[in-house]
């Protein structure tokens, strides 16, 4: 069978998830849960879709199948940006009851971290996506440790409003910040049409991109501003999921054995969503809430991890 059948399969299984999760059990005051229900939904492939999606071009960027962008440091930023509010303002603060300010302020930080980040570092000729990469981890380790040490000093009623914030859950996002996550990964998508062409060669490595004519780092830096703005959207949206790009993207190279980049995107969004569905229907039904899905996520996932570290040291 091959990629194209491969990828129609996981368009239906998704479906066919979505429309599971939609109206199973769907009794009671319909008028109040299916809206419910499909905005969870749209979160879910807004989500899954945007984390997927730039995993696969950060890991095409650097040509490595287990650096996600969280490498980067953006998750621990959005823990440092809640915890910092509450800190300092109090978890009753305008910008932590108001879902939208908090939304706005929280994108807004991460991207304009990414942004100065690449151009600092970027500056110079010398400097490559390694070292961005390398720095990425230690600011990703400084913000972590900065943010345990204020959870430490604040009130332990404020630290449970900050905790909630550690685990992602579609099961109270505000039907505003979906509307306005559409725009945003909408015009962040059609910004990176333009650069789509060059994802297959530059697969091959920095050398034959710029052998075959590919403007290599004027791409890359397109890219992942790209690939920031997208994981910031995600973040915001629903929190930090750590493993689900690494994860999904993984199974999708696995399962479509192809490198053609207009599937393999495709596919991983496709197996993130079902993924993420599937998540979300365990919480709910079999769990019964007292869990969150990036926990069932991240546990999959750092299994995974671990699997793919040891059959790499094996080759």
């Amino acid at each position: 069978m091959d990629y194209k059948k491969k990828t129609v399969i996981l368009a239906v299984i998704a479906i066919l998830l979505g429309l599971l999760y939609i109206f199973y059990d769907l009794s009671g005051n319909i008028g109040y849960i299916l809206p419910r229900r499909i905005i969870k939904i749209v979160a879910i492939i807004l989500t899954g879709g945007a984390i997927a999606f730039a995993t696969t071009v950060f890991m095409t960027i650097t040509n490595n199948r287990i650096l996600t962008p969280s490498v980067l440091g953006l998750d621990s930023l959005y823990l440092l940006i809640q915890t910092f509010i509450i800190f300092l303002f109090g978890s009753n603060s305008l910008v932590m009851m108001s879902s939208n300010i908090n939304y706005l302020v929280s994108v807004g930080l991460m991207v304009l971290f990414s942004l100065i980040l690449y151009r600092l570092l970027f500056k110079g000729e010398k400097n490559n996506i390694y070292f961005l990469l390398l720095i990425g981890m230690i600011l990703g380790t400084f913000f972590s440790s900065f943010t345990s040490f204020m959870q430490v000093l604040i009130d332990p009623n404020e630290f449970m409003v900050a905790q909630d914030r550690m685990f992602a859950s579609v099961n109270n996002v505000n039907t505003d910040l979906v509307y306005l996550s559409i725009g945003l990964i909408v015009l962040a998508t059609f910004y990176f049409i333009r650069f789509y062409k060059y994802l297959d060669v530059i697969a091959l490595g920095k050398d034959h991109a710029v052998n075959l004519g590919v403007p290599y780092d004027y791409v890359v830096k397109r890219m992942l501003i790209v690939v920031a703005i997208l994981i910031s959207i995600a973040t915001a949206l629903i929190g930090p999921i750590t493993f689900l790009g690494l994860l999904v993207v993984n199974v999708a190279y696995e399962f479509l054995k192809t490198y053609r980049h207009f599937y393999l995107i495709i596919g991983s969004i496709l197996i993130s969503i079902i993924a993420l569905i599937g998540g979300q229907f365990i919480v709910e039904e079999l769990f019964t809430f007292q869990t969150t899905i990036s926990v069932i996520i991240n546990f999959v996932g750092g299994i995974y991890f671990i699997y793919l570290l040891l059959r790499m040291n094996k080759a």
